[in-house]
Formats: C-alpha cells, structure tokens, sequence
C-alpha cells in the first residue's frame, strides 16, 4: 500500500518504521516539508520512505492516511493537508487530545460528549475515519508481544471496510484481539482510556502493558 504518516513524532516515526518493514511505500508530512528530522527518518527507513509536507504526505497515501499528529493540533495538521487529499481515503487517527497545559497527569482538550475522532469525521466528512491504536505506547503499536499474554485493541468507525483494512493492517503488526467498537461515536470511551493509561503508568513505571477484556 502507499500510506501517509503525518507526524514526525515518536509515534509517527515509529509507525512509519514498521510499515516500511512490511513491505508498504510509506511518506511522512509535517509542516516543515524541510525538516531534518523528517528527512533523517527518511534516509534512515530505506528506499520506500520518503518525506514531505503534510499536503505531499496526504497526497501520497492513495490506499491510507495515518493521523499521529499531538491530538491539541491534529485538526490544523489536517487542514494543513487539505480536504481535497484526504476524500475518500481511509484516515486511521491514532492520536489523544491531551493538555499538559497543567502539568502531571494531562487532561482531555475534548470528553465525555464529543472526541477528537468524531471532531476530524465532522470536520473531513468524505474522509473514513477509523480509531485506532490510541491505548497503547508507540512501540506496543507496532509490536504487541512486547507485552507478555492476551490483550485487546479496539477499532471504531462509521465505515464498515475502512475497519476492515484497518484491521488487516493491525493483525499485520501482530494484534490477536481487535475490538471492533462500533461507530466513530466511541473514540469518546477509547481517548477517555488514557486518564487510566497515565495512571497506570505512573504506578508501574513501564509503558508496555495492555488491557484485556474477560468474558
């Protein structure tokens, strides 16, 4: 697939990363279409990366667009790539909308009646917005057997196949144990998991721990 990261972040980088490994064509955008860090992670992830603005980026990613922008500035990333480029593609959003405006453990910018996810579905509505990812540290993004046992991820969207591609593509990454949440209305409760997340952070001083749903 030719897929877009925007971001250049941990996340993004980390992302970008693993779908190279895969075998995917990916490039990265940031506002910065010089930046030196996108262009380092370029040289650094082999030929089928590449690295551009978030419209070049956008543009790029025909078969999917990777939100992994900070969540408090994922809408103006998103703009910055342009409504056009984005219609009709598969946007998976795997960021939070986190405030450290106040320090330690951060707030929500956005909860309990509204989320990010549905704030970019309403603001790109030709765009397939899937949730994903968005429990976990970067590197148990990518690789869930860091963390020992079953554990879950959740997916959730108003479109049926943009889930489904989705989910091929987390199973690819090594997920067992996809949730499907159901419409994009239930962002709120997976974006809503990060002020546990934080805290159980914070309590086991590791990043690399998951949920699992018992039934």
């Amino acid at each position: 697939m030719k897929i877009a990261v925007l971001g250049t972040g941990t996340v993004g980088t980390t992302l970008g990363t693993k779908l190279v490994q895969l075998g995917h064509e990916v490039r990265m955008g940031s506002r910065d279409a010089t930046s030196e860090k996108g262009q380092a992670w370029a040289r650094s992830a082999g030929e089928r990366a590449s690295y551009g603005s978030f419209g070049d980026a956008a543009s790029f990613g025909v078969d999917l667009v990777i939100n992994a922008t900070a969540g408090t500035g994922s809408l103006a990333a998103l703009r910055a790539a342009g409504e056009p480029r984005l219609r009709g593609k598969i946007l998976m959003d795997v960021a939070n909308p986190l405030d450290f405006s106040q320090g330690m453990p951060p707030t929500l910018t956005v909860v309990n009646t509204d989320s990010l996810g549905e704030q970019i579905q309403r603001a790109f509505p030709q765009a397939r917005v899937v949730k994903a990812l968005n429990t976990v540290n970067a590197d148990v993004m990518v690789d869930p057997s860091l963390v020992p046992g079953d554990h879950d991820t959740f997916v959730c969207g108003d479109d049926a196949a943009a889930k489904e591609t989705v989910t091929a593509l987390l199973r690819d990454f090594g997920w067992k144990h996809v949730i499907d949440l159901g419409g994009i209305g239930s962002a709120r409760g997976t974006e809503m998991m990060l002020a546990l997340w934080v805290r159980l952070y914070a309590v086991t001083g590791t990043a690399r721990f998951n949920v699992h749903v018992a039934r």
